[in-house]
């Protein structure tokens, strides 16, 4: 099985990088002409009308047990986050924005320690807590001129990473059994409707006076079609056959991607952003390293078998 090799892997994770890297300019230059909601909207439709053929054909295998963790991977793990982001980059840059999506691990890692009871190491306790500080140092630095303005619209993709987080430990927890194409086909099953709902509740009369909307829907639909639709079902097979916390660690990459659209989109990126993002991908490289594990669990009861040993 090619997807349990390393280099695929990888390969699948640099994909990703560059895909989701290139999505908050792809973003930015949706909400030129639409509403942030209309954008986010526009890419869930899109994302789910390229995968209806496959969410019809897997339907035979969609089981009551699946359904709550469909709908966690459909709403909490694209739907949601979707409107999140495109709310948080109506004040804030696209570079700065793939910068904080670098939380996504560090959330994973708290999900799982809490809810599934994830192996965790002593060490990545330390990268967790210099990831969140990375964060905080992000959100403070509102535009990067002036420490201690803070930017409380980055708090919406901070949420976002939540969600993804949420997402990641679910799948993994409990979709393994079904592949990354059913996943994704019947998670999107479930959000098409709810974005054609919501669209139709929109005014597009303000879009259509702007005379480069074209060109601007050409960019959400590159956004709802390779860069939801497409690489979820990367994702989504990645996690299958990884961990939780590898498949999140695509964030590694993503901001390299963001900011190199950032600098050529003349977005002002400045050393307080760099050497923040720099903390929380230090903080997701420590969570990321392998070492012997304590539970959760053990270390709550550290003095109980302290004592009794």
């Amino acid at each position: 099985m090619i997807w349990k090799k390393p280099w695929f892997q990888f390969t699948i994770l640099l994909i990703l990088a560059f895909v989701w890297g290139s999505s908050f300019i792809l973003m930015k230059i949706g909400l030129k002409s639409f509403t942030n909601d209309q954008a986010a909207g526009i890419r869930m439709l899109l994302a789910s009308l390229v995968l209806l053929p496959y969410s019809i054909k897997n339907l035979k295998y969609l089981k009551k047990k699946d359904v709550k963790s469909l709908l966690v991977a459909g709403f909490i793990g694209s739907f949601i986050p979707a409107f999140l982001f495109t709310k948080a980059q109506t004040q804030i840059d696209s570079a700065l924005a793939g910068m904080l999506n670098s939380m996504t691990p560090v959330f994973t890692m708290l999900v799982g320690m809490f809810f599934h009871r994830t192996k965790f190491q002593l060490f990545q306790v330390l990268g967790l807590g210099m990831g969140l500080l990375g964060a905080i140092g992000l959100i403070a630095s509102g535009n990067g001129m002036e420490f201690g303005h803070i930017n409380s619209y980055a708090l919406f993709i901070v949420l976002a990473t939540c969600f993804y987080a949420i997402n990641i430990n679910e799948v993994k927890a409990r979709l393994s059994h079904l592949s990354g194409m059913q996943i994704t086909s019947l998670a999107f099953f479930f959000t098409g409707p709810a974005a054609l709902i919501y669209l139709l509740t929109t005014d597009f009369a303000p879009v259509l006076e702007n005379p480069s909307w074209p060109i601007h829907l050409l960019a959400l639909a590159g956004l709802g079609i390779v860069g939801t639709a497409i690489a979820m079902l990367l994702m989504n097979s990645l996690i299958r056959y990884s961990s939780a916390v590898y498949s999140s660690s695509v964030t590694y990459i993503i901001p390299i991607f963001a900011i190199m659209w950032g600098i050529l989109d003349n977005e002002k990126i400045t050393f307080i952003h760099l050497a923040c993002m720099l903390f929380i991908l230090l903080g997701v490289y420590l969570i990321s390293k392998k070492k012997r594990s304590f539970t959760f669990n053990f270390l709550l009861r550290f003095n109980l078998d302290k004592n009794k040993s």
